[in-house]
């Protein structure tokens, strides 16, 4: 399909559907822009499009100020994909150059650096440094307009080593100082903490509220609130804990973000939007789940629905395991016990720098965070909450992940994953699946022996997983309709 003509039809069409699946980049101005921009369409014999907003920086051209290409969804090619350009993709927007360099990126993908930089200038036509400072320069954007940070306070929390090297990117990439950037904004400098009020983007269509709701409706005591409208909950970040509070808008999610340290922002940021899948393709979802005639109503019902997913992968085993063969409300007492006892408490300022706007950093009812697998991987089977054998499971899943052999993480080969998760005693088929579908973001993950999916296609285990041969490379989405209907009461 992607041949540059039928990339210049997009954008004469000025289609968001496709926004951040790549840039067009035009030579007679220096500027690149996402699909949708608004601006008049260039010639053809003007435009050079690029797999992504880092490949044009590289290539020298500039940011457009008036549709903010790299303000863009990510790109769904690389949050489906499980080849290395992938994986890599998803740890750099993780912050993991930041935290652990090129050599770090390169371990966890487990090859030598120049392969993953070949592969990685191949593929989007950038190094991973290259692709790291787009990333930081995203974060650090985002900073400057929405906090009163000073500037070089702004290039240290973003992963910049120093402020030069702050100043030359954003010459480089947006023709403007940050200083400039800031003024644009309106915004001026000063220090003390603050809340980063943040618009995260997405691709129409989006049932983001259904997906909120479901998250919601499972929230854990402590660590989690709903209220119908606002869902609020701590993460454990790479510099400390934070907490977020998302609601649905007109094309986006709005984010209050609350950190103990402003350089995870750019981890928080990715959690978020791996939590309400907000990077899916949803067009090309519906269109392959419109041709069964069980899933037709099912998304002409409900166009966008998006697959949950989780800011915390050890969270989701752990959510999963207790949740086998009890009910939702059961599953959500006992975690809320597990908090309490076990999770760790909260460590971000309990007021905005603005405290006299009357705006709370942390959202009320949380104030601990979940348990940590270093705080489980001990616990004695016989202390309660949970039968022994679900206690051992929990307990061995810490042991493998602080250890190495399980990696849920966002660069992690599924295949391999799911593996690591069988081998441990008291997890099987389903709750394998279940968390490939919500900590791996797996979009094929479908746990046929689920007895609601069942039920809701009229189907045995074996009938359903032949079925659903079909739905690939899609089963996790197909998987979300058919739960979404029997909760919502479209099947009986």
């Amino acid at each position: 399909m992607w041949d540059d003509e039928t990339r210049y039809a997009v954008i004469r069409g000025k289609d968001a559907r496709y926004d951040g699946q790549f840039v067009t980049a035009v030579r007679t101005t220096g500027i690149y822009c996402r699909p949708s921009c608004p601006a008049r369409t260039p010639a053809r014999a003007n435009v050079t499009f690029y797999p992504s907003a880092a490949a044009a920086q590289r290539a020298g051209f500039r940011s457009c100020r008036r549709c903010f290409p790299d303000d863009a969804p990510g790109s769904p090619r690389w949050k489906v994909g499980e080849d290395v350009a992938s994986r890599a993709v998803r740890l750099i927007d993780d912050g993991v150059v930041e935290r652990e360099g090129v050599a770090g990126l390169a371990r966890r993908l487990g090859y030598t650096e120049r392969h993953v930089s070949r592969v990685l200038v191949d593929e989007l036509g950038a190094s991973p440094q290259a692709l790291a400072i787009a990333h930081r320069l995203h974060h650090a954007r985002t900073l400057l307009e929405t906090t009163a940070l000073p500037v070089a306070d702004v290039a240290f929390a973003a992963g910049f080593g120093s402020v030069r090297q702050f100043n030359d990117a954003a010459r480089t990439a947006w023709a403007l100082t940050p200083s400039e950037v800031r003024r644009r904004a309106g915004g001026t400098a000063s220090s003390g903490p603050t809340t980063l009020e943040l618009r995260l983007r997405h691709r129409a269509p989006a049932a983001v509220g259904r997906t909120l709701a479901f998250v919601g409706v499972r929230a854990v005591a402590g660590a989690e609130t709903w209220d119908g409208r606002t869902y609020a909950r701590t993460m454990r970040l790479p510099h400390g804990s934070g907490t977020v509070a998302l609601e649905a808008a007109d094309g986006h999610v709005r984010a209050r973000l609350a950190l103990a340290d402003v350089r995870d922002l750019g981890a928080a940021v990715a959690r978020c939007r791996r939590l309400l899948d907000l990077d899916a393709d949803p067009a090309a979802v519906d269109e392959a789940l419109a041709a069964s005639s069980l899933l037709a109503p099912l998304v002409a019902a409900v166009p966008g629905l998006r697959v949950p997913g989780a800011v915390d992968p050890f969270e989701m085993v752990v959510r999963a395991i207790v949740g086998q063969q009890v009910s939702v409300a059961g599953a959500r007492r006992t975690l809320g016990t597990m908090v309490e006892r076990f999770g760790g408490v909260l460590s971000v300022p309990g007021e905005a720098s603005g405290a006299d706007s009357g705006v709370p950093s942390v959202p009320a009812g949380v104030g601990r965070v979940f348990p940590s697998p270093e705080a489980l991987a001990d616990v004695d089977p016989a202390s309660g909450l949970v039968p022994q054998a679900r206690w051992r499971a929990i307990s061995a899943a810490a042991r493998a992940i602080l250890d190495g052999s399980l990696d849920l993480g966002p660069g992690a080969d599924r295949a391999e994953a799911r593996a690591a998760l069988l081998a441990i005693p008291g997890i099987g088929p389903w709750t394998a699946e279940y968390v490939a579908l919500r900590a791996l973001g797996d979009p094929d993950a479908f746990p046929a022996g689920d007895l609601v999916l069942q039920k809701a296609a009229g189907l045995d285990a074996r009938a359903l997983a032949a079925s659903a041969e079909a739905w690939r490379p899609w089963r996790a989405y197909a998987a979300m309709h058919l739960w979404t209907a029997v909760t919502e009461g479209r099947i009986p």
